[in-house]
């Protein structure tokens, strides 16, 4: 990596330049960005600010997708193999290898009946898809009055116009936005739980059971309204890091199938080990009838999604007329370039082994992140600013009593080596699979040092 690309960066005034030219997620028009990225390679990333430039280890994996790491060099030999070959072609009436190849490895990883999938280029978009699959189900099983969700609060789907609908209405991100919620019904967002060292749950039986007694009552007054339930589920991930207890899920279950509504679980951010499951779902032994993934899918490289759904909902929309279609088609559907590099990450996750098994690739780097993030955050416990460290697979969090000091603990754990976004209350990691422990305890350091420089200890 050149020494002169981070100077290069600043002599060329990058953030001043980006500064009211460009919008940043979730972030005003004047905000910009904090560094420029003048690098990156395996977990690392090189960053440039007025200050100088530093040597960073990415604790977001890139917004929770980039497993393998920088610059993987499988996933480097498979983009470019796709594009001496062919880098994108429409998907309408054509197929190829690459996409072919994507759905039958997803279907074979998949929990339960899940046979079907729909080619997305965003996990929001792959969301899209799921909830309009479930309001075509309905409509031609002859429920037209179906055209309603039932959603967990505490609950983010993206940012799209009907997932922002089944996004928590209040507490959300997208609370500005109040006309998509009100046509929707939120179940009360379950009690917290906890996983033991020792792998068992934890949670409040008492709460669990009012929780029970109230998701049943809402979602029984609006049956006939109700065309699915959609939950993240296990791991609430912008709505704080909330863990529940995966006997949540399998009670969702029940009112589906009580009901005939469609269960859809967005695995988006947790699918593919994130939780220590391949799936979160699988935590309940509960399976969907529709899914959505993403973030991981290519190991960050590139933007897609998919939506997966039984034979039983695809079914449904079989048969002549325009009722059959799946009413969706995005212009870079099926990808090939980014179908090629999923194919070559799901590779590196699962090896030659079931992806089930103890021997598959991801379980034992999850399993030893998990144990590295116990021992790396477990100092931040005795810091009074400190209200909960908490740790699941491949996530890490320490939980303050107060809001971040976003801006100010960014910058010190920028100095200490590592790179974070805190939100709300929360100080958290989701790293590459990839790292070391020696890495994640780099990591564990500057993020507890961090808040005890910033928020005291």
């Amino acid at each position: 990596m050149s020494a002169a690309a981070p100077q290069l960066a600043r002599q060329d005034g990058l953030l001043a330049r980006d500064s009211g030219l460009l919008w940043h997620p979730y972030a005003s028009l004047d905000a910009g960005a904090h560094y420029a990225v003048t690098g990156a390679d395996g977990v690392r990333l090189m960053l440039a600010d007025e200050s100088g430039t530093h040597e960073v280890i990415d604790g977001m994996a890139s917004w929770w997708s980039m497993v393998h790491g920088y610059r993987n060099p499988v996933l480097d030999a498979a983009a470019h193999a796709q594009i001496d070959r062919f880098s994108h072609v429409m998907f309408g009436g054509l197929t190829h290898a690459p996409a072919v190849q994507l759905a039958e490895r997803l279907v074979a990883m998949a929990p339960g009946e899940l046979a079907h999938v729909f080619l997305a280029d965003s996990g929001s978009i792959s969301v899209e898809v799921a909830l309009k699959l479930a309001l075509q189900y309905q409509h031609a099983r002859g429920h037209d009055t179906r055209r309603r969700f039932a959603a967990l609060r505490g609950g983010y789907h993206g940012d799209t116009f009907a997932a922002m609908g089944v996004c928590d209405p209040v507490d959300g991100m997208h609370a500005a936005f109040a006309q998509p919620g009100r046509e929707q019904v939120f179940l009360p967002r379950p009690p917290a739980a906890r996983l033991t060292t020792e792998g068992q749950w934890e949670s409040d039986a008492a709460e669990l059971a009012e929780w029970e007694v109230a998701a049943r009552k809402i979602a029984a007054a609006y049956m006939d309204e109700l065309a699915g339930i959609i939950c993240e589920p296990i791991l609430q991930g912008a709505g704080g890091m909330f863990t529940y207890a995966p006997k949540a899920l399998r009670i969702l279950r029940e009112i589906a199938d009580e009901h005939d509504l469609l269960l859809i679980f967005d695995e988006i951010a947790t699918g593919f080990g994130r939780t220590g499951a391949l799936f979160a779902s699988e935590w309940a032994q509960v399976a969907p009838d529709v899914m959505c993934v993403g973030k991981a899918l290519t190991g960050g490289y590139l933007s897609l999604a998919a939506m997966l759904c039984t034979p039983k909902v695809a079914r449904a929309l079989g048969g002549p007329g325009p009722g059959s279609a799946l009413l969706h088609g995005p212009t870079f559907m099926g990808n090939p370039l980014a179908c090629a590099v999923a194919n070559a990450s799901l590779e590196l996750l699962t090896g030659s082994a079931d992806p089930r098994s103890a021997s598959a690739p991801w379980r034992g780097q999850v399993s030893a992140l998990e144990a590295a993030l116990r021992e790396a955050l477990a100092p931040a416990r005795v810091l009074s600013c400190v209200k909960e460290v908490r740790v699941l697979g491949g996530v890490g969090v320490i939980q303050l009593h107060d809001p971040v000091r976003v801006a100010e603990v960014t910058k010190a754990a920028v100095r200490r080596g590592a790179w974070v976004r805190p939100f709300r209350d929360l100080l958290y990691v989701m790293p590459p699979y990839v790292c070391t422990p020696g890495d994640l305890q780099v990591l564990g350091d500057a993020l507890v040092l961090a808040v005890a420089e910033i928020h005291g200890n």
